[in-house]
């Protein structure tokens, strides 16, 4: 029976495919995976630019392009295209295996071929070439192969070799990016192997050995292992590609580590994919008795995590291992049972009255005593008034004197007892309490602790999380982009215990948007630097997507009205294409603006529902936007009224800091919801634009 690959661009593809389509592509799989003999049905063309790739009949206009090596029974469905498509991908691509690094490539050979004629024209008029300086034999070790040899010393400028980025197989243009930037050949080769392969490189490869060249490429093939894996495939393939893990990935979620640690990267990275794969790892790995915890900061991306991790880890013992909550649940927990009563929760607008009462004689408001309490004092744990006296309060503006100080550490007092009298507590405030009890009792509740979006997590939780597992190796493994911080929460790791120097890795690939979605997205964020969690500066500068599709449409209107009625029919044009109702996203700043967005869709008959539940179109704020992904986005109402959003942006005359990290905080927010765009992003507006708008 042979054995069937697919090629994992090709699971994205074929969700955009249509139903009927679709449907023939799981008959013609399923008849090839269990029925027909290794390859009597798969169609040899005679001007085949690779003698070794077929074509597959899918209906009478389509045709899958199937890897067929000469040696075994493996075969790699590399895509399905229309008819002529399909022929003229044939005759123009050739596969080979890296001599370097073992694994499969794919070149535009036609269009290699032409470009090396202009590169020869340019060539004759230039002295000196790109690479001048390196070596055949240097180039030979990091996997470029004679064809690619030839035009590399052709090379004139950067440009050129920018527009071979479409025609190359990516690691040897990788290699070849690195050098031109400077690296040695040592980084580069550090570089390319760190980024592309998950073992070591073969000592031999051998160059006719496309089956093994496949299986020693995990970024590109998922391997069919019968009817049933193939049925999951085909059934999911965009729930199944968020689990798919590339061999970088893999390397940071597997490895062993001394203590904390941490992966980085802008939105798309995979960051959440690794974090998954890490406890699929550890649970595999230890059975201590104690539970992992995968833990975020909302239920709706504990919700999702859950839905995920089903997705990835299949054995019952091993997911009986892994606590999914989100770190809110946990505090809870903890202090219900140390008290032998559940505290009562509430937020800080509920709360407002009650600390403008306790603080009316300090000369404060309500809230920014509440703000204070917060952000300063619960954030770095202040016992005393000495304490607060000494205490730095970064981000909050507005010095305060040491007699303020006093009267604000005085109506802190008066507020929260008055807290305490009427049961209430605020969900930080719980988290805070949660970890004080776990350091007096000793209690280390988990075995290992997985924290995803860990940007968002107040530095309050960040205590809880570090007495939740006791310090040693593989303790806690974070996940997050100081990019999409939606919540004022500024941490130090270290500061609080937790220090991964030395253990933290950063993604730069986006395997979710689209490069013209990436480079519009990042322009909103602006450009003022931005401080990780491990106190180290961090940028987006190399995050690059390999995809590449449509440019984000920005479209104004006149009034709501009009915005509301030209977002239909995008809607409508997406779903004509055949995007499924539940993989297309709405967000928007408020909760009314998004009610009218719901409203006015089913007046148009479109099934809408919220982000994570109901049948039909996801819709809702930008918040909760957070962690999830759709393969088309549209964000509304990005007006200059409400984005930023005035009633969350401290005034600038009373607090120039607070205002300059609230408006940074609403931009990362817009940021946030336009990256959960994996082919298509529109965003709209009334009246006059954002001003964050590119």
């Amino acid at each position: 029976m042979p054995q069937l690959a697919i090629d994992k661009d090709f699971l994205q593809r074929y969700a955009k495919l249509d139903k009927r389509v679709q449907k023939a592509v799981d008959e013609a799989l399923a008849k090839f995976a269990t029925n027909y003999y290794a390859g009597g049905h798969l169609e040899k063309i005679a001007d085949a630019r690779d003698p070794r790739v077929r074509t597959l009949r899918v209906t009478r206009g389509y045709r899958g392009v199937v890897l067929a090596p000469e040696r075994g029974d493996t075969y790699l469905l590399v895509t399905v295209l229309p008819h002529d498509d399909a022929y003229a991908y044939i005759r123009t691509k050739r596969f080979s295996v890296n001599q370097a690094l073992g694994v499969l490539e794919v070149r535009d050979e036609a269009g290699l071929e032409t470009m090396s004629d202009v590169l020869a024209s340019v060539a004759e008029t230039t002295e000196t070439r790109l690479f001048d300086h390196v070596p055949d034999k240097h180039l030979l070790q990091l996997g470029i192969d004679d064809q690619v040899l030839s035009i590399v010393r052709l090379l004139t400028d950067e440009a050129h070799l920018d527009a071979l980025e479409a025609l190359l197989p990516p690691a040897q243009h990788n290699a070849l990016v690195a050098l031109a930037s400077g690296m040695t050949v040592e980084e580069a080769w550090e570089q390319l192997s760190r980024d592309l392969v998950e073992e070591a490189a073969p000592e031999h490869v051998d160059p006719d050995d496309l089956t093994a060249a496949i299986r020693r490429s995990p970024d590109r093939a998922v391997f069919v292992e019968g009817p049933e894996s193939l049925r999951d495939l085909l059934d999911a393939p965009f729930d199944l590609w968020r689990v798919f893990l590339h061999p970088q990935q893999r390397r940071i979620a597997h490895r062993d580590y001394s203590g904390p640690a941490m992966v980085t990267g802008g939105a798309g990275t995979g960051k959440t994919v690794t974090a998954l794969h890490r406890v699929a790892h550890l649970a595999a790995r230890y059975d201590s008795g104690r539970p992992i915890l995968l833990t975020t900061f909302t239920k709706t991306l504990d919700a999702a995590l859950r839905t995920q991790l089903e997705l990835l880890v299949k054995d019952p013992a091993q997911r009986e291992r892994v606590d999914v909550r989100n770190l809110d649940r946990v505090a809870y927990q903890v202090v219900a049972e140390d008290r032998g009563s559940a505290p009562t929760p509430c937020r800080d607008a509920d709360l407002e009255q009650l600390w403008d009462e306790a603080g009316a004689d300090s000369g404060f408001p309500g809230a920014f005593l509440l703000g204070e309490w917060d952000q300063v004092i619960l954030a770095q744990n202040l016992r005393t008034e000495r304490d607060y006296l000494e205490a730095r309060r970064r981000g909050r503006g507005g010095r305060l004197g040491p007699e303020q100080r006093r009267r604000v550490w005085r109506a802190v007092l008066a507020a929260t007892a008055r807290m305490a009298e009427a049961d209430l507590w605020t969900f930080t405030q719980i988290a805070a309490e949660a970890a004080d009890i776990l350091d007096r009792t000793g209690q280390r509740r988990y075995s290992h602790v997985v924290v995803d979006e860990a940007q968002d997590l107040h530095p309050a939780k960040w205590r809880l999380v570090r007495a939740l597992a006791a310090e040693g190796p593989d303790d806690l493994f974070l996940a997050g982009d100081p990019h999409q911080r939606i919540y004022d929460h500024r941490v130090s790791l270290s500061a609080l215990g937790i220090n991964v120097r030395g253990r933290s890795r950063r993604l730069t690939v986006s395997y979710r948007s689209t490069q013209e979605i990436l480079s519009w997205a990042v322009r909103v964020l602006g450009a003022a630097p931005v401080t990780g969690l491990d106190d180290l500066a961090d940028s987006l500068d190399t995050y690059t997507s390999p995809l590449h599709g449509r440019r984000p449409v920005v479209r104004g209107f006149a009034d709501r009205a009009a915005e509301l009625d030209a977002l239909v029919a995008q809607v409508e044009e997406w779903l004509s294409q055949g995007v499924e109702a539940d993989s297309v996203g709405v967000a928007a700043r408020t909760r009314s603006l998004a009610g009218e967005v719901t409203e006015r869709l089913r007046d148009a008959d479109i099934d809408s529902g919220s982000l994570t539940h109901g049948p039909g179109v996801r819709v809702g704020t930008m918040h909760g936007m957070k962690g999830l992904e759709f393969r088309c986005v549209a964000v509304v109402g990005v007006d200059a009224d409400l984005v930023p959003y005035a009633e969350q942006v401290a005034d600038r005359a009373e607090d120039p800091v607070a205002h300059g990290h609230d408006l940074q905080r609403e931009r990362n927010l817009l940021f946030v919801s336009c990256t959960r765009a994996r082919d298509a992003l529109y965003v709209s507006h009334s009246g006059e634009p954002s001003p964050f708008l590119p």
